[in-house]
């Protein structure tokens, strides 16, 4: 041990620090790299994270603006529909009057005596 010790105290101490300093450097060289390796699979990965979710960004745009087209043309089904029945309703109103109207007269005008002969007719009494 103390042949050691004195070889050490024979290095100059310049010569200790420069070796200590070139092998820190080298040390961070290969940490350096390491990060680069990191960093660049990382950028890799965020790019295909970006594209993903502008895919999904658009298709979702997309099931959106036909959401609202179908809930747009439901509406307008539903308001052709309305106007479909109250159409015939009134087209309807004319024969409905004209029939209790014959219904009344053949029962001499009776209300429950044309309600009793509407309903055994649809019984098929």
């Amino acid at each position: 041990m103390n042949a050691a010790l004195s070889a050490l105290k024979a290095i100059p101490p310049w010569l200790i620090l420069a070796l200590a300093a070139a092998g820190v450097i080298w040390w961070q060289h290969g940490q350096i790299k390491d990060a680069r390796a990191n960093v660049t699979a990382m950028a890799e990965e965020a790019a295909a994270c970006q594209a993903a979710r502008d895919n999904l960004l658009a298709l979702t745009t997309e099931q959106g603006k036909a959401l609202g087209d179908l809930q747009l043309a439901g509406e307008q089904r539903q308001a052709d529909a309305r106007q479909a029945v109250d159409a015939a309703k009134d087209r309807a109103q004319a024969d409905f009057q004209a029939a209790k109207r014959l219904q009344q007269e053949r029962t001499g005008g009776d209300q429950r005596q044309a309600a009793t002969s509407i309903i055994d007719k649809e019984l098929g009494l």
